[in-house]
């Protein structure tokens, strides 16, 4: 899964194109602020939809690089911080959807929480199915219940650190660099899980930003 990106951020004209370098650290932040902010009062303003199926393909389209160079520095639980995480987890589900499936299965079995009825996914969990549920996720966030849509990817990414978590446990003996690997994942997860339920929390109390 991508985790940092060391770019020049760049200020939007039009969704991510028409980019132009910034360097100075604030005004990277007011950019990463303020295309968030503009891109999700857009998605939300528009009746049709039309804006957020774009927006929930950008990353399958032209790849999470764009999208980087804008929220990758933003703070974990900022408005650009939480979209960027959750460009983070429909890229990492799309680029292995057979391993994310595994992994999601796994921990469903293992998970002993309410977890996996939250995130919404069927069961048993086949990677076509995690790829429609990050991208109903997507769809809450530009079109629904923003903290509902964060609290299902939250408990998504439980639900995985769970199953990466057993799964490396399993490993570990024959596969040691494997089992590394996947509790690095695990812990990545867990991260994410818990800055999109702080982040959640924040937009219901108006102050996400």
């Amino acid at each position: 899964m991508p985790s940092h990106f060391h770019r020049p951020v760049r200020r939007p004209g039009h969704a991510f194109d028409k980019l132009v370098a910034a360097d100075d650290p604030v005004e990277q932040t007011r950019v990463a602020h303020a295309t968030a902010s503009a891109l999700l009062e857009r998605a939300r303003q528009d009746e049709t939809g039309a804006v957020a199926e774009r927006l929930i393909g950008f990353a399958a389209e032209h790849g999470v690089d764009e999208i980087a160079e804008l929220w990758a520095d933003a703070a974990a639980t900022s408005l650009p911080g939480t979209l960027w995480r959750l460009y983070l987890l429909q890229v990492a589900i799309r680029s292995d959807p057979a391993m994310t499936a595994l992994l999601y299965e796994r921990g469903r079995v293992e998970l002993r929480t309410v977890d996996a009825a939250v995130a919404g996914a069927p069961a048993p969990t086949d990677p076509g199915e995690l790829v429609a549920l990050v991208d109903t996720i997507l769809r809450g966030v530009f079109r629904g219940d923003f903290a509902v849509a964060l609290e299902r990817a939250a408990a998504y990414c439980r639900v995985q650190a769970s199953g990466a978590t057993h799964t490396a446990d399993d490993q570990e003996s024959t596969a040691p660099e494997r089992a590394t690997e996947l509790t690095r994942r695990a812990l990545r997860l867990s991260t994410y899980a818990d800055e999109l339920t702080v982040s959640a929390r924040a937009w219901r109390r108006g102050s996400l930003t």
